[in-house]
């Protein structure tokens, strides 16, 4: 089996976790090597996520590691079963590649809370906005690149349909930003206030009025796994999306993700001011 030489954030994080397991186990990698019958350096590419890994082959090393956790092993599992083959990949090669993972993502996280303080999220843009902020940060770009951009976002959307839920906080600011003009932003926020009808998403604002708050350089989207270790935070950098999942960072990130939502608007008040600044645009 040849290696993949640029494996995704998933199988990354797969191979990651794989190794956590046989460092705490204390089995070193040429012993698992001995123990499935291979070379150190497949074991090394299973545990970089250059390799895939069957079901079983994978249920036979974490027995060798002495996990006792079967809802981690079970979600380890299931990893191992994504396929490669999902709606993201045909934007391979047009799309920047850390993209195309957090699409990957967003589809098997179990949920997602996402909070946002002067840009619309990515899922709940409409084409409009997306058009206008493609065309504002990339004006040189051909057109196919801009169309393709916004396919890519607006299929990202699917995330919505899949009924689990998606939990949005935003800062005032980013309601006020009028991306594209007054019109667009205007159809913009109603956009919001339609997708805060669906049962699974949830809306909540945080006004400028709010005392105390303080974590407006902190904005996050927080993918639920299939178990809390495996969570994922996605925050946005000048160079793309950059995925954090260290025990301690994951911590960190909720602990701040739970004091912003403790600072928020409820979710009626929320969308009332959602429709007041919409009424003055």
């Amino acid at each position: 089996m040849p290696a993949k030489p640029n494996p995704t954030a998933r199988q990354v994080r797969l191979g990651a976790e794989m190794r956590k397991l046989r460092e705490a186990g204390g089995v070193s990698n040429r012993q698992a090597a001995e123990f499935l019958n291979t070379s150190p350096t497949q074991i090394s590419h299973i545990e970089a996520g250059r390799f895939g890994i069957s079901e079983e082959r994978l249920r036979s090393m974490i027995g060798l590691y002495d996990c006792a956790d079967a809802q981690l092993v079970d979600a380890l599992v299931e990893m191992a079963k994504w396929s490669d083959k999902g709606w993201w990949e045909k934007y391979r090669g047009v799309i920047r590649p850390r993209a195309l993972d957090l699409a990957e993502l967003e589809h098997y996280a179990t949920y997602v809370r996402t909070f946002q303080v002067v840009h619309i999220p990515g899922v709940l843009q409409t084409e409009d906005h997306v058009r206008a902020a493609s065309a504002f940060v990339g004006p040189d770009r051909p057109q196919s690149e801009h169309d393709a951009r916004v396919s890519f976002r607006l299929q990202r959307q699917s995330v919505l349909d899949s009924g689990k839920p998606y939990d949005v906080i935003l800062h005032e600011a980013a309601l006020r930003m009028r991306v594209g003009g007054g019109k667009i932003a205007r159809a913009q926020l109603e956009h919001l206030l339609q997708a805060a009808e669906r049962p699974n998403v949830s809306l909540r604002v945080i006004p400028f009025a709010a005392d105390g708050f303080a974590g407006s350089g902190y904005p996050m989207q927080y993918l639920g796994g299939a178990v809390p270790q495996l969570d994922t935070v996605q925050i946005d950098t000048p160079h793309g999306a950059e995925f954090i999942d260290a025990t301690a960072q994951l911590n960190r990130h909720r602990a701040l993700l739970e004091r912003v939502d403790n600072t928020a608007l409820p979710q009626d008040a929320s969308l009332d001011l959602v429709r007041r600044i919409a009424e003055e645009l």
